[in-house]
């Protein structure tokens, strides 16, 4: 998969199958959409292109009122190219872009760096300047230029369509069964390994560390989770995300203590799968009864895996 990470720096293509959308988690709803959009390219002999943006308008406009993000522009990125889409596309969503009109938008963007022959995009979808573009537009624009235009499929479960507000609901509640149940897959988190204060490696359980840069969706607490080294090897762990009141903490942070693995980790990035939820986090009188709840949940993360 070709990835452009500006779209400005994107030469006007031959043509192409197109989606667009924020696309956070690329969920099964998503993954509909780009086995639809893959069909398309196929069968127009063109390269299937999907661009997002980056941040997500919202939280542009009001980073206050943005949701947990359930994926980083590199999961977008790896899921993406795991799915069969040819060109992932990133527009820098900054107040220049913002204030691009909805012609402009359609003409500048769409028609010439893109130049398709196929859009796909969902029945809600507003673009240019106060929004001012919508599906309408869109359609009346790919019939004066020769571009196929059709609305995304809806996904449902249980009668309810599958979106990014519905899985953030999941794991907010630690319900990683539903989550898993609407992504298709596990629910996971990819990030480089830091240093830490090693207190874990000094009540006999040494955890990988991934600082939490944004906020996230997941209920603070322990896991069962399946982690994917850089070598491709899968190891089960026990992991934390949290504040760790017990110790002090006052920032989220990912902590994984592996399996049966004895290794150095530091600076690698490796891949966090949740499998189940263990408990809610806890603030503890003293290390002894921290490292006796430790010892407990490994032994449940056991039974779990």
């Amino acid at each position: 998969m070709r990835v452009v990470r500006d779209v400005k720096r994107l030469q006007q293509l031959a043509g192409c199958a197109l989606t667009i959308g924020n696309f956070d988690g690329l969920h099964r709803g998503h993954q509909a959409v780009i086995e639809q959009l893959n069909a398309h390219a196929s069968a127009l002999q063109v390269p299937s292109a999907l661009m997002t943006f980056e941040p997500m308008p919202l939280e542009f406009f009001r980073p206050e009122q943005a949701p947990a993000r359930l994926s980083s522009l590199r999961e977008k990125v790896e899921d993406a190219g795991a799915f069969g889409i040819d060109l992932f596309v990133c527009a820098r969503f900054n107040r220049k872009f913002a204030e691009l009109s909805a012609d402009a938008f359609l003409h500048q963007l769409l028609l010439e760096r893109f130049n398709p022959r196929y859009v796909t995009v969902g029945d809600d979808f507003h673009f240019g300047h106060n929004r001012e573009g919508d599906i309408e537009c869109l359609h009346a624009f790919g019939a004066a230029h020769g571009i196929q235009t059709a609305p995304m499929s809806a996904v449902t479960v249980a009668g309810e369509r599958i979106s990014s507000t519905r899985i953030r609901t999941a794991l907010a509640a630690g319900d990683t069964a539903a989550a898993r149940h609407l992504l298709g897959r596990d629910y996971r988190i990819s990030g480089r390994v830091a240093s830490g204060r090693q207190l874990g490696r000094t009540l006999g359980f040494p955890t990988a560390n991934i600082r939490m840069r944004r906020r996230v969706a997941l209920r603070y607490g322990v896991y069962a989770v399946r982690v994917t080294l850089p070598d491709g090897r899968v190891h089960g762990g026990a992991a934390n995300i949290g504040v760790r009141p017990a110790v002090g903490g006052d920032d989220c942070l990912l902590e994984v203590f592996l399996l049966d693995f004895d290794g150095d980790l530091y600076d690698r990035r490796i891949d966090v799968s949740f499998e189940a939820f263990i408990r809610a986090e806890a603030d503890f009188d003293d290390l002894e009864a921290l490292t006796r709840q430790m010892h407990a949940d490994v032994d449940a993360v056991r039974a779990v895996l």
